[in-house]
């Protein structure tokens, strides 16, 4: 690897956003260009927290008797080789081994968090820290706490956040399972690239470092493994500068703790809801406007769409794309207005924004009663063509189709307007 290179400038600070597609600037730096140790001086003095520490190094742990030691004491020699006053902290999660005793025998701090998780341990750590800056990383010695240096130095060119990774770095043989490395990995990347619009190389890497008051506006509050993608979704709504940094993976000594589809559920799971436009309002305005096609087709073909062999009737579709569609978009609004109160969406957000200047209680009750109205007038008409003896109409089924579409669209409405304006009680 190429040794002999500098930062590239730091991006500009992002605004926080509306609430629409926040846009997280990843920055690759290579920071070992620069030769002797990093002092505090260097990191913007002053730069120590309480107690005159500049670096809290957290390790969670959970049953890492083989490597914990050897983590802490590379902690320990790379916090001298950078020049730092610094901490080790290690947070023992239950471990059942010698672990704890074998940390603090190595020269670590050990903490205990009953409650399991990724997220529980690192946010105890964080807690706990002194420091103004903070690293985390992994016990299992999957991550060379002597070489801290690469990921202390983009903080001292003022990122908030540095990120190591390992796919730039180099993963050794055995050090990933195959689909964590080409399918679970690249998945997540790509999910907060269209998030968030961040290109980053490697979301799930556990080696990171940022500032005290990068992790006091972040907020974090996952309890699990989908911490590390929170870390990275709340940085851009909070217009946080991240930078990525080159780092090597080492196969882990002793058991994984890793579940994959259960961690991969938990980090979905985390994005759709901290995402309400991609959960709700996207797919719901593609399911409306498949409903409309599909209608509409009904009322062009009313006999029928020949495929094949067989006859499709669009107006069986039709009224459950139309519906389903109509609910995820009220789901949405509802779900912003929400957010924004609670703050998972910085500022008002577009669409609670709209709702507040343009919509009320009353005007999306007058607008839920029209749409009942025209779907109880299209059932009347019907109703009044059979008692008559009119005869069928051809696009009888059709009109039955779209009435009752609209009576459940205008009473789902109706509801959605009082859940929204709940929702918005200051």
């Amino acid at each position: 690897m190429n040794t002999n290179r500098r930062f590239h400038p730091a991006p500009p600070r992002g605004a926080p956003g509306d609430g629409g597609r926040e846009v997280l600037h990843v920055q690759t730096v290579s920071p070992r260009g620069s030769t002797g140790a990093l002092t505090d001086r260097a990191l913007k003095e002053p730069s120590a927290g309480e107690d005159g520490v500049s670096v809290s190094i957290i390790m969670p742990c959970l049953n890492e008797e083989q490597a914990v030691g050897a983590c802490v004491r590379k902690a320990r020699q790379g916090l001298a080789q950078s020049g730092l006053t610094g901490e080790v902290i290690v947070v023992d999660n239950g471990s059942t081994d010698r672990s704890a005793d074998v940390a603090a025998a190595a020269g670590a701090r050990v903490v205990h968090e009953p409650n399991r998780g990724y997220g529980n341990a690192h946010l105890r750590g964080f807690a706990e820290a002194r420091g103004r800056y903070i690293v985390m990383g992994d016990s299992d010695d999957t991550y060379d706490f002597s070489d801290i240096e690469p990921l202390l130095k983009p903080l001292a060119q003022g990122y908030d956040l540095v990120v190591a990774n390992r796919f730039q770095g180099g993963i050794h043989a055995d050090a990933m399972p195959w689909a964590h490395r080409h399918i679970g990995t690249p998945l997540i990347n790509l999910l907060l690239k269209l998030f968030t619009g961040a290109r980053v190389g490697d979301s799930q890497s556990g080696l990171r470092a940022f500032t005290r008051e990068a992790y006091e506006r972040m907020q974090l509050r996952s309890g699990g493994m989908e911490l590390a993608s929170e870390m990275l979704l709340k940085a851009a709504r909070r217009g946080l500068k991240v930078a990525e940094v080159p780092m090597p993976y080492r196969p882990r000594l002793g058991e994984s703790k890793l579940r994959t589809f259960r961690d991969g559920w938990r980090h979905l799971r985390f994005l759709l809801l901290f995402t309400p436009k991609f959960l709700f309002i996207v797919p719901g305005l593609l399911l409306f406007l498949c409903g409309l096609l599909t209608i509409g087709l009904s009322f062009a073909f009313p006999s029928g769409v020949n495929v094949g062999a067989f006859n499709w009737q669009p107006i069986f579709a039709g009224p459950i794309f139309l519906v389903v569609g109509s609910n995820a978009l009220a789901l949405g609004l509802v779900s912003r207005i929400y957010a924004s109160a609670k703050g998972i969406i910085p500022g008002d957000g577009s669409w609670a924004r709209f709702y507040r200047e343009h919509l009320n209680l009353e005007a999306i009750l007058l607008v839920a009663g029209l749409l009942m109205l025209a779907g109880l007038g299209l059932d009347l008409y019907l109703f009044l063509r059979w008692v008559l003896g009119a005869g069928d109409m051809e696009i009888g089924l059709p009109l039955a189709g779209l009435a009752q579409s609209l009576i459940i669209i205008g009473a789902d409405a109706g509801l959605a307007g009082f859940l929204a304006s709940m929702m918005d009680i200051e």
